[in-house]
C-alpha cells in the first residue's frame, strides 16, 4: 500500500510479473511504454481504451461472434509496436457497451471480456466495504496500526461475524454490531457478547438499600 498522492502505475511497473501472466487493469493505469514492455515479457494484458486514444483500426477477425461481443479486431496504438486487439462487449445488465484492448490474440473474444468483468469483483468488495462497515477513521499510536492494512480486515471480519450469526438475531442489528465494534479488540466467546450474566452484580450501596426494602 502507498500513500493516496502515489500513482499506482508507479507501483505497477516494478512488478516482476512472471511470462504467461495476465494483467488487467482500468484506464488509470494506460501507459503505452508499459503495454510494449508487457507484450516483449510474454505478460499478457486487458484493459479498457481511453476516449481519446489514437486508434488505426485494421481488419476484423475472422469467426462467429459470442453473446454480446458487437467487436472484435485488431488495431495499432500510437506508439505500440505489434499490433493489439479490440474488443466490445455490451454489458446485458446496464446495457453499457465497453471497449477492451488486449495483447492476447489466442483467446476467444467473450474470453476477452470475461476476464475484465472479473477485475469487477474488486469494485464491488470496495463497495461493500464503504457500504457496511463504513469504515471512516484509522486509529492507532503508530503508522502501521492505523492502517487500512489493519483496519480493513478488523471491520470485515467484524461484519463477517454479523453476517453469520444467528437468524432470529436479526433484529438486534444494531445492537450486535455495535457490540462487536467495542469488543474488537477483545479476546471474547462470540456467543458470550449476546449472553448477559444471569445475575448482575450490585455495585452501589445505595441500590442495596432498595433491596432489603
Amino acid at each position: 500500500m502507498t500513500k493516496a498522492k502515489a500513482h499506482e502505475l508507479k507501483w505497477a511497473k516494478t512488478l516482476n510479473l512472471p511470462k504467461g501472466s495476465f494483467a488487467r487493469f482500468d484506464r488509470g493505469f494506460t501507459d503505452y511504454c508499459w503495454y510494449n514492455d508487457l507484450t516483449e515479457n510474454g505478460i499478457f494484458f486487458v484493459t479498457r481504451l481511453k476516449s481519446n486514444a489514437q486508434v488505426e483500426y485494421l481488419r476484423h477477425r475472422a469467426g462467429r461472434k459470442s453473446s454480446g461481443i458487437s467487436n472484435d479486431q485488431s488495431i495499432r496504438l500510437k506508439g505500440i509496436k505489434k499490433p493489439l486487439r479490440l474488443v466490445c462487449y455490451t454489458d446485458p445488465e446496464t446495457g453499457i457497451n465497453y471497449r477492451f484492448v488486449s495483447n492476447a490474440h489466442h483467446l476467444k473474444a467473450k474470453e476477452i471480456a470475461e476476464i475484465y468483468r472479473e477485475r469487477w469483483q474488486i469494485e464491488l468488495f470496495f463497495k461493500w466495504i464503504k457500504q457496511n462497515p463504513r469504515i471512516k477513521t484509522f486509529l492507532g499510536l503508530r503508522p502501521m496500526q492505523c492502517s487500512p492494512k489493519f483496519g480493513s480486515p478488523c471491520a470485515s471480519i467484524c461484519w463477517s461475524l454479523f453476517s453469520i450469526s444467528r437468524p432470529s438475531w436479526a433484529a438486534l442489528c444494531s445492537k450486535m454490531l455495535r457490540l462487536l465494534q467495542l469488543n474488537l479488540f477483545e479476546r471474547r466467546n462470540v456467543i458470550g457478547l449476546f449472553k448477559p450474566p444471569e445475575k448482575q452484580p450490585i455495585v452501589s450501596t445505595q441500590l442495596l438499600l432498595f433491596q432489603n426494602l
